[in-house]
């Protein structure tokens, strides 16, 4: 088995190993995929915004978009843990936990945009209040996810790994529970992400540019375990020293710039100014 086993060469194929790995997760990121895809074209047939003047679906769609990528990364690190313990309690309730904590986040998320409310920041009435922090509670599970993940891995990976993929696929898990877990809760607690001149966008993410932004490291930090895995894959057919060495040396980089974008932000600059 190579390090990733990435052998599927049509997305038929590509889509059929994320089913053997774990189908239900699979199923599960293929809906929040489809929904995201929805929340996209609503916004052409919805010009509603937000007092911010973002289109009310432009937070949902991205919602939708990321949570169908960490449930597809979760299907796909199933495979990497011994066959006879991906249906174990800890795995089953590890895919409850992700389904049930995702689909909440989502569902408060569409229900304030069709509002016309925001979903984040928002704790101008008591209900609002609560359910922004539950929302908080609901991510922090969310991302926790990759724990007993990682765990499992680390102590019974399948068959076949090299052990610095391996070590690579822990390591991007953990990074994902403290990047993004520990930044998000930060950003949470604020008025709001951006922080001191706020205005311009970057395409696609909407990051500000005249100040600075909290989403970003958190993006990062929650990206982890798809970034160490890939640099992991890349050198898979280099010498284990050289292995160890990108993995180990690359992690260690990935988490001093994920901070370091941090600091930026804190500090009121753009990561990428106008």
């Amino acid at each position: 088995m190579t390090a990733l086993a990435l052998n599927p060469a049509r997305p038929s194929q590509l889509l059929a190993e994320f089913d053997r790995r774990h189908r239900l997760l699979t199923r599960y990121g293929l809906a929040t995929l489809a929904l995201g895809a929805v929340a996209i074209l609503l916004q052409f047939v919805d010009p509603r915004t937000l007092a911010s003047g973002v289109g009310i679906w432009v937070k949902p769609a991205k919602f939708f978009i990321s949570v169908s990528v960490f449930a597809f990364t979760a299907a796909w690190f199933m495979g990497y843990v011994r066959p006879e313990r991906r249906n174990s309690r800890l795995m089953r309730g590890t895919v409850f936990a992700l389904i049930a904590s995702g689909t909440f986040e989502l569902a408060y998320i569409v229900f304030q945009a069709a509002r016309g409310l925001e979903s984040h920041f928002n704790t101008g009435t008591p209900f609002h209040a609560i359910m922004y922090a539950l929302m908080g509670l609901g991510a922090v599970i969310l991302t926790a996810t990759t724990l007993p993940l990682a765990w499992e891995i680390a102590r019974r990976p399948a068959p076949g790994l090299q052990r610095s993929f391996v070590a690579a696929v822990v390591i991007g898990l953990l990074l994902t529970f403290a990047l993004g877990a520990t930044l998000g809760g930060y950003m949470s607690s604020q008025a709001g992400h951006a922080v001191g001149q706020a205005g311009g966008s970057v395409p696609l993410f909407g990051w500000n540019r005249l100040g600075g932004d909290l989403r970003i490291a958190h993006f990062f930090g929650i990206h982890a375990e798809q970034a160490i895995p890939l640099l992991a894959a890349a050198v898979a057919g280099a010498s284990a020293r050289l292995r160890w060495t990108a993995v180990l040396g690359g992690s260690a980089i990935y988490a001093a710039l994920t901070l370091g974008v941090f600091y930026q932000a804190v500090a009121g600059r753009a990561l990428l100014p106008l």
